[in-house]
């Protein structure tokens, strides 16, 4: 449900200077080649710069693939909360943390 409302939120241009697809299969949201196999054509295949997934567990295990696996940098926060919430783990690099605490400043701005 929440990719379709994003989707719709965005054809209304109340998501401004982006392009919203999905839901995508993470192979063809990162890799051009896996989505010209599966004849995925789409602006976002192979080239997301924010995958949305739909519950903690699952963005965890795929942020931390991409960090530990792929050399991905980082950065976290809690969206929704009145205030931001800089969101760490006690494993994350220094640059993950501050980087995480310069998304909540920016956040703060946005408020």
């Amino acid at each position: 449900m929440d990719w379709a409302v994003i989707t719709k939120m965005n054809e209304r241009k109340q998501i401004k200077n982006c392009i919203v697809d999905g839901p995508m299969a993470l192979d063809v949201a990162v890799s051009r080649e896996a989505a010209e196999i599966k004849k995925v054509f789409s602006p976002v295949a192979g080239n997301a710069d924010i995958i949305v997934q739909g519950d903690i567990s699952a963005s965890n295990a795929t942020a931390k693939s991409l960090i530990y696996l792929a050399g991905a940098k980082a950065c976290g926060i809690v969206v929704g909360a009145k205030k931001p919430v800089v969101m760490l783990s006690r494993s994350d690099s220094p640059e993950t943390k501050f980087n995480s605490i310069v998304l909540g400043a920016v956040a703060v701005e946005e408020l």
